[in-house]
């Protein structure tokens, strides 16, 4: 799954490693985000596409419509979303891109769990696919997006069975697009998203499960895991 994640970078940077190109709708802000510690429930700047125009909005992150009376889901799997009752309408119209460093995950081992960084091996920024209802702009505290999440694989499997769709630059632009079919979709979500061998990882502060704390000391390695 992906339930916690660092998006630290200014809005400047993570636009730049995504694209120079497209047109956006976007005020210049070169402070960083400097979000150590993204946890569900909060407002999270969300890219979107609207009238061939890239946008950020602050958008709460978990997805409850009126007639689910559950806790908010905050992830959705790749498999079903594009034809779940749940998801489909938000597939279909609702398509966005997440920014982020890398995703925190615990490793469990009997009573014991032990918090990993992941990220991308070469340092650059992720572009997590997320699915939400539109339009954004307007903002509601129960439907907002969740992250779409694949099975894990290889070396990722050791930490945690699923993992955020992490997309590739060209992947994430087609993901946003409005001429996007919802069957393309599922293909970019499959063979657009960055494999295994793009990550690494490791232990951190178990302080990050407090989501009270921020600092940038959460993602630096620890010694001595409990797992």
């Amino acid at each position: 799954m992906c339930g916690r994640f660092a998006q630290t970078l200014s809005r400047e940077a993570y636009l730049a490693a995504l694209d120079e190109t497209t047109e956006r709708d976007i005020a210049f802000d070169p402070e960083p985000l400097a979000r150590y510690n993204v946890a569900p429930g909060t407002r999270v700047l969300l890219l979107s596409q609207r009238d061939d125009v890239l946008h950020l909005d602050p958008v709460h992150w978990g997805y409850a419509p009126a007639w689910w009376h559950k806790t908010p889901l905050i992830n959705a799997r790749v498999e079903t979303a594009a034809t779940s009752r749940m998801f489909k309408p938000l597939w279909q119209h609702g398509r966005a891109i997440v920014f982020a460093d890398g995703w925190y995950e615990w490793k469990r081992k009997g009573d014991k769990k032990q918090p990993y960084f992941i990220h991308r091996a070469d340092g650059e920024p992720l572009f997590f696919a997320a699915i939400g209802k539109a339009p954004f702009e307007h903002g509601d505290d129960r439907e907002g997006f969740v992250i779409v999440t694949a099975a894990a694989d290889k070396g990722l499997i050791d930490i945690h069975d699923r993992r955020p769709v992490a997309l590739t630059a060209e992947a994430a632009l087609a993901w946003l697009s409005p001429e996007t079919s919802d069957k393309r979709a599922e293909t970019l979500a499959h063979d657009g998203a960055l494999g295994p061998d793009a990550f690494i990882w490791h232990p951190v502060d178990r302080a990050v499960g407090n989501i009270k704390n921020q600092s940038p000391d959460l993602l630096a390695p620890v010694d001595n895991p409990v797992v």
